[in-house]
Protein backbone atom coordinates (compact mmCIF):
# COMPACT_ATOMS: atom_id res chain seq x y z
CA UNK A 1 0.00 0.00 0.00
CA UNK A 2 2.89 2.37 1.10
CA UNK A 3 4.78 1.47 -1.90
CA UNK A 4 2.16 2.51 -4.23
CA UNK A 5 1.41 5.62 -2.74
CA UNK A 6 5.11 6.54 -3.01
CA UNK A 7 4.59 5.43 -6.54
CA UNK A 8 1.83 7.62 -7.31
CA UNK A 9 3.29 10.68 -5.53
CA UNK A 10 6.33 9.89 -8.13
CA UNK A 11 4.17 10.00 -10.89
CA UNK A 12 1.97 13.10 -9.82
CA UNK A 13 5.33 14.88 -9.79
CA UNK A 14 6.99 13.66 -13.35
CA UNK A 15 3.61 14.45 -14.80
CA UNK A 16 3.45 18.15 -13.56
CA UNK A 17 7.10 18.69 -13.93
CA UNK A 18 7.86 17.07 -17.54
CA UNK A 19 4.33 19.16 -18.40
CA UNK A 20 5.92 22.20 -17.41
CA UNK A 21 8.78 22.08 -19.15
CA UNK A 22 7.12 20.54 -22.17
CA UNK A 23 4.73 23.83 -21.84
CA UNK A 24 7.55 26.45 -21.59
CA UNK A 25 9.50 24.63 -24.60
CA UNK A 26 6.45 25.24 -26.57
CA UNK A 27 5.58 28.39 -26.05
CA UNK A 28 9.13 29.61 -25.70
CA UNK A 29 9.23 28.34 -29.28
CA UNK A 30 6.18 29.94 -30.89
CA UNK A 31 7.17 33.27 -29.34
CA UNK A 32 10.30 33.14 -31.06
CA UNK A 33 8.52 32.03 -34.61
CA UNK A 34 6.48 34.58 -33.73
CA UNK A 35 8.61 37.68 -33.10
CA UNK A 36 10.94 36.19 -36.56
CA UNK A 37 7.47 36.23 -38.65
CA UNK A 38 6.51 39.44 -37.56
CA UNK A 39 10.07 41.01 -38.28
CA UNK A 40 9.87 39.78 -41.82
CA UNK A 41 6.07 40.74 -42.60
CA UNK A 42 5.18 43.49 -40.31
CA UNK A 43 1.76 43.80 -41.95
CA UNK A 44 0.53 40.36 -40.70
CA UNK A 45 1.42 41.21 -37.46
CA UNK A 46 -2.50 41.38 -35.79
CA UNK A 47 -3.14 38.22 -37.65
CA UNK A 48 -0.37 36.09 -36.31
CA UNK A 49 -0.58 37.72 -33.02
CA UNK A 50 -4.28 36.79 -32.73
CA UNK A 51 -3.30 32.91 -33.73
CA UNK A 52 0.08 32.69 -31.43
CA UNK A 53 -2.69 33.84 -28.48
CA UNK A 54 -5.18 31.02 -29.21
CA UNK A 55 -2.20 28.38 -29.59
CA UNK A 56 -0.89 29.48 -26.22
CA UNK A 57 -3.91 28.99 -24.96
CA UNK A 58 -4.25 25.31 -26.05
CA UNK A 59 -0.47 24.40 -24.70
CA UNK A 60 -1.42 25.75 -21.37
CA UNK A 61 -4.71 24.01 -21.55
CA UNK A 62 -2.60 20.60 -22.43
CA UNK A 63 -0.69 21.40 -19.51
CA UNK A 64 -3.55 22.04 -17.31
CA UNK A 65 -5.17 18.85 -17.97
CA UNK A 66 -1.97 16.99 -16.73
CA UNK A 67 -2.29 18.65 -13.76
CA UNK A 68 -5.73 17.65 -13.08
CA UNK A 69 -4.92 14.10 -14.00
CA UNK A 70 -1.72 14.60 -11.42
CA UNK A 71 -4.01 15.67 -9.02
CA UNK A 72 -7.24 12.89 -9.28
CA UNK A 73 -4.18 10.17 -8.74
CA UNK A 74 -2.38 12.65 -5.65
CA UNK A 75 -6.45 12.89 -4.00
CA UNK A 76 -8.82 10.47 -5.67
CA UNK A 77 -6.36 7.87 -6.07
CA UNK A 78 -7.71 4.89 -8.29
CA UNK A 79 -4.74 2.46 -7.85
CA UNK A 80 -5.68 1.88 -4.19
CA UNK A 81 -7.88 -1.35 -3.15
CA UNK A 82 -9.03 0.64 0.05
Amino acid sequence: MENVLGLVALACGLIVGLGAIGASIGIALMGGKFLESSARQPELMNELQTKMFVLAGLIDAAFLIGVAIALLFAFANPFTLG
